[in-house]
């Protein structure tokens, strides 16, 4: 839920009534909907009616101070996406340290210069917003996509992507704010390799189902994405072809499309020439009506999770 009638929302976390007001004023000037919390605590109860598009986080507050709010706030998914800028003294330099350490994605020095904040609030918000775009994007075409830090704590996953870790480990929970234990393990192996762009990883579970986990880039210095492929080819080859009317070996290649394996990959794994896949390929987009290899993929994911 968004902040009341407006489209940008700011929540402003202060115990101080002067700054409060100052911060207030600014942000209401330049049209921008202030939500306002005195604690830590007053925070983390509003987060639960509203979701802010940023949050100003006094660092120094009694009980729960600023720092302790922002790791309750990152471990929500829910909350995890929403850029939390610190305001800091002058004098109170190890804070800015601390303030990153936690999550926070920016600084301001108290007291405030206002076209220096204003600015700041701006571009992060932007920012915050264009990734939440990317993220429904990845939603609505079936995507199973996860995202963490390089240590590899949970920070946001599509729904696709929390179906899947559900289905691989019963016990975890939808909506847990961290990873399986069985995936932890694999995951932090994953992130400690030196070139992360494309490299997979493999957890085995009893029988023939498998789940791979693919680097598909990482963002910014502490994002990194993974894709999610459950991997059971027997069966899903045959929902393919009873679905979209293949031939066993064109869903075998849409298969292996769909897991976002290159033409090389995939003559590799089914013992057959690169342009022998190319031609399959070209079959399947004409029975498919479609052009491209990322339709076809998304054809592809949606049958599988009919």
């Amino acid at each position: 839920m968004r902040g009341p009638g407006q489209n940008d929302t700011v929540l402003v976390v202060d115990d101080e009534p002067d700054s409060l007001r100052v911060l207030t004023t600014v942000l209401e000037a330049a049209e921008i909907a202030v939500l306002v919390a005195t604690s830590g605590k007053a925070a983390l109860d509003l987060l639960g009616h509203i979701v802010p598009d940023l949050i100003l986080m006094d660092a120094v507050m009694p009980g729960i101070d600023g720092f302790e709010t922002t790791v309750r706030i990152k471990a929500n998914p829910s909350w995890a996406g929403i850029p939390v800028v610190f305001m800091t003294g002058l004098t109170e330099s190890e804070h800015v340290i601390e303030a990153f350490e936690v999550g926070g994605v920016d600084y301001v020095r108290k007291p405030v210069t206002h076209m220096e904040l204003l600015a700041r609030v701006r571009v992060l918000m932007s920012q915050g917003r264009a990734m939440h775009a990317s993220a429904a994007s990845l939603d609505a075409t079936g995507r199973q996509m996860v995202a963490t830090d390089r240590s590899g704590k949970l920070l946001w996953c599509t729904p696709g992507a929390e179906q899947a870790i559900a289905r691989f480990c019963p016990e975890w929970k939808l909506g847990s704010a961290e990873l399986p234990g069985t995936m932890r393990g694999s995951v932090s192996n994953l992130l400690a390799r030196q070139d992360l762009a494309g490299a997979t990883v493999r957890i085995d579970q009893r029988g023939e189902s498998a789940l791979e986990l693919v680097v598909v880039a990482q963002y910014r210095e502490n994002e990194v994405l993974i894709r999610l492929n459950e991997l059971n080819p027997e069966r899903d080859v045959a929902r393919l072809g009873e679905r979209l009317h293949l031939t066993q070996r064109e869903a075998e290649v849409l298969l292996w499309v769909s897991y976002g394996k290159a033409s090389s990959d995939i003559s590799e794994v089914l013992g057959i020439s690169p342009r022998t896949v190319q031609k399959h390929l070209e079959r399947i987009y004409e029975k498919l009506g479609v052009e491209t290899r990322s339709a076809a993929a998304a054809i592809a994911i949606r049958a599988l999770g009919q």
